[in-house]
């Protein structure tokens, strides 16, 4: 009956759009350039006498969509440069290019350049990688974008390093330090991805990406199916990385901050051959860091080279290489645990040994990406990635704590091995049937994923007649001594000896087409993905699943800057784990129903999203409340809600003025509990996120004046009613959150300066949760105030 109701619908629909024989819009786009070739960015680009148009982007390159047929004089201008107009007459469903070359000097464009960074807090299209062939505003799903200028503003220098803020609803409520971002949105822990490809290796993710060479992220919220092979309902993280322009341009910059960080970071980006068809970009970035904890280190390095090639006018390929380096105090060094609650100590405490070795990491990707345009319409992409990564290293737990305040540490072995081989295949188009505008999207997904780690080696540092005290630590020479572990045996047949091997094969097709009807104001879409898994955890046996999951969106434009949207998706996620009764494990699969509204202001200055959805999962695996030191057995929890309300703004508000603002409800409870399942009952709460989440940052730059180009900014984050991160019995409440943050700048045409305080209050910020196997509760605290000042040098 359903699909009855959908066909019946779809054939009204296109009936009434041929009917009306409705005229399609057309788009212009182009680039801007000085006289010498270098791309001019922040440059308005607009029809006179409509009120529609767009900004270039940092490579001086333009769109401007939802143009009725006919002649406009287009314009290009900027405060304080000679505006430049052409005549120009599109038809109907046509893509007109339209350049510019502007006569005005580099130096006069550079300041042109630092007014416009005002507005570069918001991105109005989607990366290739996400596969979408439309305007972020017409998309039927809630998707928001940080850009690089605001991970330059707030001096992010990894992937979990403060990002976060800027996106409604997401949290890390518990972590692993800088090892692993996990980030958590509705309810659950997002997939991570890497210019569209799933990076996640296991259950702990990436090594988080140094912000050198990323571009910006997109966070896509929902299932997003056709994104994604399998992955959960509630979203994922997308982090696009920088490619070359096609412009001779270069950035080099220095960051000073609190407890001995020392930063810098290079981008060189550079035409090879005078045609332009080789281009050249090289990131790198060197940092010492360590910790307000002592004998904590984070220090790194990455490197990505990345080439691209113009083979034909039509195609293009890409290669692009990434190396990052980490030595890290062992994981879980951050920890303190208690008998008696949460910030019992003070939060410079650690239990961590000195003279324990560093973990070490190598991540290294390399990604091959193919597109080739057919025409304006149609265009097909092929790209490949290779991912490998090894660590050698250790994780610190406590084998006990004890009602005096007393610890016995141990350390256990660490090491780790993964790889992953990842191919796509997908064509994006565009084609008309009478009065129906086709947005079409089609292609196959493949992967193999090996994981295999040694954590089945411990040590005791501590005796049990002479433990770790919490109130008076002793750093000496630890009285069981340093463990001694075998490194002999090969790893592989370590992780076969600790049930450390994990895999994962799949293979997906998907189809969509977005329908659009009444010049695509209305547009529908239907789209269905095709997934099987094979995969396997802890040693075990695979576990195996195919299904089909279909995907219906609704978006419908109110005027050229309003959208309202609705979705219905449907997720499948393979999982693999033991059972302590040997039972089958089955994938998890879920709904999200969500409906939402989006609105441009000002001539598209700034955004608002707001959107409420409701999700629900079933057979989903969580940890199993009794388990003990070294067992890793899952429980299947049943069926779980996750429902709320999110929304984001972010864009110039007025001429010198940014705002990046979000706010999120969040409820995520037990619904149904598997028969036999003892220590989760329905009602209960989801561990691992918080109910209410809102975030601020807000900019403003002085436009006039000796002082131009400089300006001061400020933020805030605040998380109250949060869930732990375990189901244990006996948990304390943690208490509300709230984070100040803030700083000044300082901008010429060739450098800028840049200076934040972190944590203004000086707050005891903490997350946590409680062991009861260990009878503990366990925390691990943020810096107190602490400072950064980066001087970045433009050539």
């Amino acid at each position: 009956m359903h699909k009855i109701r959908l066909f019946s619908l779809t054939l009204f629909l296109s009936t009434l759009s041929i009917i009306t024989f409705a005229q399609q819009f057309s788009t212009i786009k182009g680039t801007v350039t000085t006289s010498n070739g270098k791309a001019a960015s922040y440059i308005s680009v607009g029809l006179k006498g409509s009120g529609n148009g767009n900004t270039t982007d940092d490579n001086g390159r333009y769109t401007i969509h939802r143009i009725k047929p006919g002649t406009y004089t287009i314009k290009a201008s900027a405060v304080g440069i000679n505006s430049a107009e052409k005549s120009v007459t599109v038809v109907e469903g046509e893509t007109k290019i339209v350049d510019f070359v502007l006569q005005e000097n580099d130096q006069k464009l550079e300041e042109v350049t630092i007014a416009g960074k005002n507005n570069r807090y918001k991105i109005g299209l989607p990366s290739a990688s996400l596969r979408l062939n439309e305007p972020l505003l017409e998309a039927p799903q809630n998707i928001q974008t940080v850009s690089d200028q605001v991970i330059k503003d707030q001096q992010i220098i990894s992937m979990s390093d403060g990002l976060i803020r800027n996106v409604s609803g997401a949290t890390r409520i518990e972590h692993w330090g800088d090892m692993y971002t996990n980030i958590t949105m509705r309810g659950s822990q997002i997939q991570a991805m890497r210019n569209g490809f799933n990076v996640v290796s296991s259950f702990w993710g990436p090594l988080t990406e140094d912000m050198s060479f990323v571009d910006h992220i997109e966070f896509v919220k929902g299932p997003a199916g056709f994104m994604l092979g399998n992955g959960d309902p509630s979203g994922m993280y997308n982090v696009v990385t920088k490619k070359p322009t096609g412009f001779n341009k270069g950035e080099v910059s220095f960051t000073l901050g609190s407890y001995d960080l020392y930063r810098t970071a290079v981008d060189f980006d550079r035409k090879l051959t005078s045609d332009g068809k080789l281009l050249f970009r090289l990131n790198g970035a060197v940092q010492n860091k360590g910790s307000f904890r002592p004998y904590e280190q984070n220090d790194r390095y990455s490197i990505a080279p990345v080439l691209s090639y113009q083979i034909t006018d039509h195609t293009k390929i890409t290669a692009e290489y990434t190396f990052q380096n980490a030595k890290m105090t062992e994981v879980g060094s951050y920890y303190i645990f208690s008998p008696d609650g949460y910030a019992t100590y003070p939060r410079e405490l650690t239990m961590t040994q000195p003279g324990l070795p560093a973990t070490r990491i190598n991540d290294q990707s390399l990604f091959l990406n193919l597109q080739h345009n057919f025409d304006e319409n149609w265009k097909l992409t092929a790209q490949a990635a290779y991912f490998k990564y090894d660590q050698v290293g250790y994780s610190s737990w406590p084998s006990a704590v004890n009602a005096n305040s007393t610890v016995i540490r141990n350390v256990g072995i660490w090491d780790a091995e993964s790889s992953m081989k990842l191919a796509q295949l997908f064509i994006n188009g565009q084609v008309k049937t009478g009065g129906i505008n086709h947005r079409i999207l089609a292609g196959f997904d493949g992967g193999k994923k090996n994981y295999m780690a040694d954590w089945g080696q411990s040590h005791d540092l501590d005796l049990a007649s002479s433990p770790f005290d919490l109130n008076n630590p002793n750093y000496d020479f630890p009285q069981n001594g340093y463990p001694n572990f075998d490194r002999i045996t090969s790893l592989e047949q370590r992780a076969i000896n600790a049930g450390g091997l994990m895999d994962s094969k799949y293979l997906s097709a998907y189809a969509q087409d977005e329908l659009g009807f009444f010049d695509n104001r209305v547009r529908l879409t239907l789209a269905g993905r095709y997934t099987y898994v094979s995969q396997s955890a802890w040693g075990g046996a695979p576990d195996k699943a195919k299904k089909v999951t279909p995907r219906v969106g609704l978006s419908f434009s109110v005027d050229k800057s309003t959208a309202i949207y609705a979705v219905y998706d449907e997720a499948f996620t393979p999982q693999s784990g033991l059972i302590r009764n040997g039972g089958k494990v089955e994938p998890i699969t879920g709904t999200n129903n969500e409906i939402g509204i989006k609105k441009d202001w000002f001539d598209g200055k700034w955004n608002t999203t707001l959107s409420a959805y409701r999700i629900l999962k079933q057979n989903e695996l969580t940890a199993d409340p009794t388990n003990t030191p070294g067992t890793n057995f899952s429980v299947v929890l049943g069926e779980k809600r996750s429902q709320g309300i999110e929304f984001d703004l972010r864009g110039k508000i007025t001429d010198g003025l940014t705002l990046i603002a979000n706010y999120a409800y969040t409820d995520s409870k037990v619904t149904e509990v598997t028969p036999g399942v003892t220590g989760i009952n329905v009602g209960d709460v989801i561990p691992g996120f918080a109910k209410h989440v809102s975030n601020a940052w807000l900019t403003y730059t002085l436009q006039n004046g000796a002082l131009k180009g400089s300006g001061i900014s400020a933020g805030f984050t605040y998380l109250a009613d949060r869930a732990t991160d375990t189901w244990s019995i006996g948990l304390q409440k943690l208490p509300n959150y709230f984070k100040l943050d803030g700083g000044l700048f300082y901008e010429r045409p060739k450098f800028k300066i840049t200076g934040n305080a972190f944590n203004i209050l000086n707050k005891y910020l903490f997350s946590g949760s409680y062991y009861q196997y260990l009878s503990a509760y366990y925390y691990q605290a943020e810096a107190p105030r602490n400072y950064r000042v980066s001087v970045a040098y433009k050539f």
